[in-house]
């Protein structure tokens, strides 16, 4: 039984005797740091049940647990909070426990499967910041659904068709020259990203000229060239015109091979790849069959639309007037086919930006409406945009911020703090290199991770890589640090990992906090995953570390002269390590045990 569950217990059995009242719903919570303890019961729900207001109550309870429990030392009580202190054999016990768990953190199999899709991007330009939350976000969702014993599937949806897409291809076909990846030395989908910023150029200033001679601006836009070269494109791909179709490929296939490098530098990876040109087709039948069945309608022009306004939405149209399919359209098919290719998956998470929050309302719904059951459990990962101190991304322009460049400057700026500081002096090139990209890579994971996915956020690279405050490389340098203490540990032959500390008589305050923190470990994943945070396991890892470094700054572990107690401190600080090193992977990120 955990210690929560225990104190739970105890609780019940203090209001049953008190109160002559038998109670299910307790609320206990961490202790506020401003005050003594590490649990704290909530006493204002109590009220009806004892009879007397939250702070006697509070005070009743609390007495009965001093007298009666070997468990509770202390107890104060702040209005109707009853803040809890625990004895510190308590705690020796919590750490004995966790010591001996060595899968402690990865919770017991459920048997639960569930699918997580994220980054799906365009095949028209290469991935941005945008782009690195979306998949370090995704990620770090799925990596704690495997801790809390799901089998997960890492899904993605590449928009591989499109007017967007025939931009690029529009661009290039004009001016292009036959320029490839190879001969221009050029990522492919950077190359391709260059055509898709030639083209808005090309027909703005067509645009522009049209006006100046008295076109209208509508008008202008209809007849661009470039802009008619790409409709006609997108018109030829959808008859399956054979020339089309190649050039499509092609230009694809240079934006994948790029794709695949920025996501093995991001350190992700997906299962499933879904292709919008291969799912639009069964968006359509599935509309054409809800028409049939009266669960859409069509209009006087043709187009079919789904009536949503009983349900406090609007009207939605799922097909043109033309027979063409719209974004939902194959928004509706990936979905059924992913339940038909992964038949007992609980559920979907789609990691996409809040900007679709109104797309994922009408899809979830129109699912519902064909009769899908398990349309109940598809949920959006909806997350804010990412700003920069010099302000917002456009990618049309070419002033997006590149997620190869981005993560480029964030390696560089680790290898330069690094050196300056003289921590690679002792390492090889190989292992430094490893180093400078683990803290970069570290820096920027964590700072995009470390804010609730909700909230839009203000990326600081200078902020991110510093190795004060709350930031990746601070956690990092602390795991190190520990690791150091740890290899000087086994030097001196010092037996820390036997698990029995009996022969230590008391814990200091600082101790008592660390184990506090570390025994909060699991339920800190459990509510990561209902709550779909990782920014919860970040701040969870850097108030871990922040912990144990006024540890290690108030208590000299090696001048401790009881060796029951020197191995004890070695051992806490081994499992600071290695709950850390749990926690940093969560989020996709890498510890150094050198540092």
């Amino acid at each position: 039984m955990s210690l929560e569950s225990t104190l739970r217990s105890e609780i019940q059995k203090a209001v049953s005797v008190l109160f002559n009242q038998s109670i299910d719903q307790l609320q206990i919570q961490p202790t506020n740091q401003e005050f003594e303890g590490s649990h704290t019961l909530v006493c204002f729900g109590l009220s009806k049940v004892t009879k007397k207001n939250p702070e006697e109550t509070a005070k009743s309870i609390g007495e009965y647990l001093l007298a009666n429990s070997t468990r509770v030392s202390k107890f104060n009580v702040v209005k109707g909070f009853l803040n809890l202190t625990l004895s510190d054999k308590v705690w020796f016990d919590v750490f004995k426990d966790i010591q001996a768990n060595s899968s402690f953190g990865q919770l017991t199999l459920t048997g639960e499967e569930i699918m997580i899709e994220y980054s799906s991007p365009n095949t028209n330009k290469p991935l941005h910041l945008g782009h690195l939350r979306n998949n370090f976000l995704g990620y770090s969702v799925s990596e704690i659904y495997k801790a809390c014993g799901y089998q997960v599937h890492r899904v993605q949806i590449i928009n591989d068709r499109g007017i967007h897409i025939c931009k690029s291809m529009a661009a290039w076909k004009l001016y292009g020259n036959g320029e490839t990846p190879q001969s221009s030395g050029i990522k492919g989908d950077h190359l391709v990203g260059k055509y898709y910023v030639e083209f808005d150029k090309r027909f703005k200033s067509q645009v522009s000229e049209a006006v100046s001679k008295g076109v209208g601006e509508e008008e202008a836009q209809k007849q661009s060239p470039i802009m008619r070269e790409a409709v006609e494109m997108l018109q030829k791909w959808e008859q399956g015109d054979e020339e089309t179709l190649k050039l499509w490929k092609t230009m694809n296939g240079w934006v994948y091979d790029g794709f695949n490098a920025t996501y093995k530098a991001m350190g992700v990876e997906f299962d499933k790849l879904y292709y919008e040109s291969n799912t639009y087709l069964l968006g359509k039948e599935e509309v054409l069959k809800g028409l049939e069945s009266g669960v859409f309608f069509k209009k006087e022009d043709g187009s079919v639309w789904v009536d949503l306004t009983s349900d406090g939405l609007d009207q939605k149209v799922l097909l043109r007037a033309d027979g063409t399919s719209v974004y939902i359209t194959q928004d509706i098919g990936t979905a059924i086919l992913r339940f038909h290719d992964y038949p007992k998956i609980s559920g979907q998470i789609y990691t996409v930006g809040n900007e679709q929050e109104y797309h994922f309302k009408v899809l979830f719904l129109i699912l519902k409406k064909l009769g899908f059951k398990w349309a109940e459990h598809c949920f959006h990962l909806s997350y804010g945009m990412v700003d920069l101190p010099t302000g917002k991304m456009k990618s049309r322009e070419g002033t997006v911020v590149d997620a190869d460049d981005l993560m480029a400057e964030m390696i560089a700026k680790a290898k330069r703090q690094t050196l300056e500081l003289g921590k690679t002096d002792e390492m090889s090139e190989e292992e430094a290199t490893q180093l400078f990209e683990m803290v970069g890579l570290g820096a920027l994971k964590f700072f995009l991770l470390k804010v609730d996915p909700k909230k839009r956020m203000l990326f600081d690279p200078n902020e991110s890589i510093q190795l004060q405050g709350f930031t990746g490389p601070f956690i990092q340098y602390t795991h190190a640090r520990i690791k150091a203490i740890v290899r000087k540990g086994e030097s001196m032959n010092i037996r820390f990992d036997s698990g029995d500390f009996s022969a230590v008589q008391n814990l200091e305050p600082a101790e008592r906090e660390v184990l506090k923190v570390l025994s909060l470990y699991e339920n800190k994943v459990k509510e990561a995953a209902r709550e779909y945070a990782p920014s919860i396991i970040a701040n969870y890892a850097y108030e871990l570390a922040k912990e144990y470094n006024q540890f290690y700054q108030n208590i000299p572990i090696f001048n401790a002269t009881d060796p029951a107690q020197l191995a004890f401190r070695i051992a806490l600080s081994k499992k600071v390590a290695d709950i850390l090193k749990k926690a940093m992977a969560l989020l996709g990120i890498r510890v150094p045990e050198r540092m």
